[in-house]
């Protein structure tokens, strides 16, 4: 225990993001703050099937959860990737892996060496570990050894995102978290500092604190309502302003560990398929396609039974100025949106949740906390915004006014000159901090035909025989380990010790 009075937090609106934000300020800081979330229950959450990337395991394990519970109860699958397809051009397909394309040699990318011999060496997915799984539909976990090729992937899930955010609750108040029923009315504004100083119930219950964290969602009641934090509209680069939510029964095939992305005429359709059904999607351009005509095109491509209407969403992508202003922090969709193209929604919660637990106030607020938590989270958000740009901007496909647009759209400086630098010599630019790294931009490019005119000088050192000896002996011991793994359905079943809908069908 320290000296330190507690700081009191209140959570404004449960969901994925608030009880994310109660659990682990519960667990992680017990002797340093006192966490109280208000929720109403006339207000449903958002969540529609949440697919996950890789460090969604590192919050599971940080939490001390049991990652075979969270999967049984989230009725959650394995996610080794994204697939896209139709995206460069109608019927290509590619898969975004959770893993490496191959090996470095001597400080140089495999890419470069594969690019040599591009003709020759066949699709780059060829040697790639989880891709070549995801395909055949099968998983296992990763080697610990990180000498083994089985070591060269990670993995994520797929979860039933209205069942994800009960259990954190149980976790939650289990770790001294209190959770009171009620819906905002008002927020109380200190005159002398414009910090938050409590918030006032329909029933007129009133609830002071020292932070005050905005998980409230697009209606962002503390940030935008209150503090009039400004928004930085992102929709003429995202234009994707709507989307369609419906689930459907398991159709006939394998439970594949992957989500997939179809381009459509206006827009993506998604499909995430969780142990108890299939979760679909049709995010678009309102100005591009009327609702209607958007609902007809989901029900219409979906593989079984539907097990709902189409639900609507609407939103607009882009984020707050500062997500943290004055005694207030926004997580979630409260602080920015970012379509879930590459599934970054439950990531960006992720980051919000783990800087503030690093500037946490103790327990004053200062200034030097709230710019070290907006520069790590502003730069998340910006470095995502340039990668859903690229799965738009390059393409070929001239099929449909949406189409013409964002291939013809001016794009942010920043990702032009990424690409710049790709096409001229295969460089991926390199940066410690953001998700995604080297493999997640390397698999888009080349998915979508940006192919680089050349390619690092030192992978000229290897003679020409021996590199596509190498190549040759990867790709088969790729293939065989793959050959070698359960299939997914089956490893699922045996380690949740529940059947997986998809095997019945």
């Amino acid at each position: 225990m320290t000296d330190r009075p507690l700081v009191n937090v209140v959570v404004v609106g449960g969901g994925t993001a608030g009880w994310m934000t109660a659990a682990a300020i519960a667990k992680l800081l017990p002797d340093d703050a006192r966490v109280r979330l208000v929720e109403s229950e006339e207000i449903g959450i958002v969540g529609v099937g949440e697919a996950t990337l890789p460090h969604i395991r590192a919050f599971i394990q940080r939490l001390g959860l049991d990652e075979a519970e969270f999967m049984a109860r989230t009725h959650a699958t394995f996610k080794l990737g994204i697939e896209f397809r139709d995206w460069g051009r109608i019927g290509d397909s590619y898969i975004h892996p959770f893993g490496a394309f191959g090996r470095a040699v001597d400080d140089v990318p495999f890419h470069h060496y594969w690019r040599r011999l591009a003709d020759r060496a066949g699709p780059i997915e060829r040697y790639s570990l989880p891709i070549m799984a995801a395909r055949a539909a099968r998983f296992a976990p990763p080697d610990p050894d990180p000498a083994s090729l089985l070591a060269t992937f990670g993995y994520a899930y797929q979860f039933d995102a209205t069942r994800f955010a009960p259990w954190l609750r149980e976790v939650a108040e289990a770790a001294g978290a209190r959770r009171t029923e009620g819906r905002v009315e008002t927020v109380e504004r200190d005159p002398l500092s414009g910090d938050i100083a409590a918030i006032v119930l329909a029933d007129g219950t009133r609830i002071e604190g020292d932070l005050f964290v905005d998980c409230s969602g697009f209606r962002a009641l503390l940030i935008g309502g209150a503090l009039a934090e400004p928004w930085q509209d992102w929709s003429h680069w995202l234009p994707c302003d709507r989307a369609l939510a419906m689930p459907c029964a398991h159709g006939p095939g394998p439970l594949a560990p992957l989500t997939t992305a179809t381009a459509m005429q206006a827009g993506w359709r998604w499909r995430i398929p969780l142990q108890h059904r299939v979760g679909n999607g049709y995010v678009y351009a309102s100005a591009f396609i009327d609702d209607e005509a958007a609902a007809d095109a989901l029900t219409g491509a979906v593989e079984g039974a539907a097990l709902a209407p189409p639900r609507p969403l609407r939103f607009r992508a882009g984020r707050r100025a500062r997500s943290w202003a004055a005694n207030c922090v926004a997580i979630g969709l409260a602080g920015g949106f970012l379509e879930p193209l590459e599934s970054t929604s439950i990531y960006l919660i992720q980051v919000a949740i783990t800087q503030l637990i690093e500037q946490f106030p103790e327990p004053r607020i200062t200034a030097v906390d709230r710019d070290a938590f907006n520069a790590v989270v502003d730069l998340e958000y910006d470095r995502i915004r340039d990668f859903l740009i690229l799965h738009y901007h390059a393409t070929t496909r001239d099929d449909s006014p949406f189409w013409d647009h964002v291939r013809t759209m001016r794009v942010p400086d920043s990702l032009a000159e990424k690409m710049t630098l790709f096409r001229r010599r295969g460089r991926v630019e390199a940066y410690r901090v953001g998700v995604f790294l080297e493999a997640s931009w390397l698999a888009v490019y080349l998915g979508q035909g940006v192919v680089p005119e050349g390619w690092d000088p030192r992978a000229d050192a290897v003679p020409e025989p021996a590199l596509t000896a190498a190549l040759d002996r990867l790709a088969a011991r790729t293939a065989e380990a793959v050959a070698g793994m359960p299939d997914h359905a089956a490893y699922l079943a045996r380690f949740c010790g529940t059947a997986p809908a998809s095997v019945a069908a």
